[in-house]
């Protein structure tokens, strides 16, 4: 198989199975094994990348485009199709099974049983510009080159 044994590889080098819907030079796309719906996509690039941090600005901008383009497809494919989600795992803490960035893409519809569970609540003020300038504080790094292929 392709890099460490990396599935997605294997499948973007024609070595292992998959019910493709598009491909380019940068993407493929094809069927989720496990859906959560019929018509659940992977959007994935060619080229290895284990997360948003080693995946290149270009290559994201792509998977994004082409998930787009999906999700308008969906709704215009006979599925059952009452809206779109587009998900993309990042690292173990965000639920990434297979390491290799994949962004799904898979129609909804009332009572298709897909949930995300969290504490929704609203916060004070303080707490959301604290966080605002944590996350502008990691901007700036990236800005400065601190980070990796993604900082492009």
């Amino acid at each position: 198989m392709g890099i460490v044994d990396c599935v997605f590889c294997a499948i973007a080098q024609g070595e292992e199975e998959a019910s493709l819907v598009h491909e380019d030079e940068t993407v493929l796309a094809f069927m989720d094994l496990q859906p959560v719906t019929p018509g659940h996509l992977l959007v994935v690039p060619r080229t290895h990348a284990v997360g948003l941090e080693d995946l290149d600005v270009r290559t994201g901008a792509r998977v994004w485009e082409v998930a787009h383009r999906l999700g308008r497809a969906l709704r215009r494919s006979g599925l059952r199709c009452e809206g779109v989600n587009l998900f993309l795992a990042d690292g173990e803490a965000a639920f990434q099974e297979v390491f290799h960035v994949h962004l799904h893409v898979f129609p909804r519809f009332a009572d298709d049983g897909f949930r995300v569970d969290a504490e929704w609540r609203v916060r004070e003020r303080s707490e959301l510009d604290a966080t605002a300038t944590a996350v502008r504080g990691g901007l700036s790094q990236i800005r400065h080159g601190v980070f990796g292929a993604g900082s492009s």
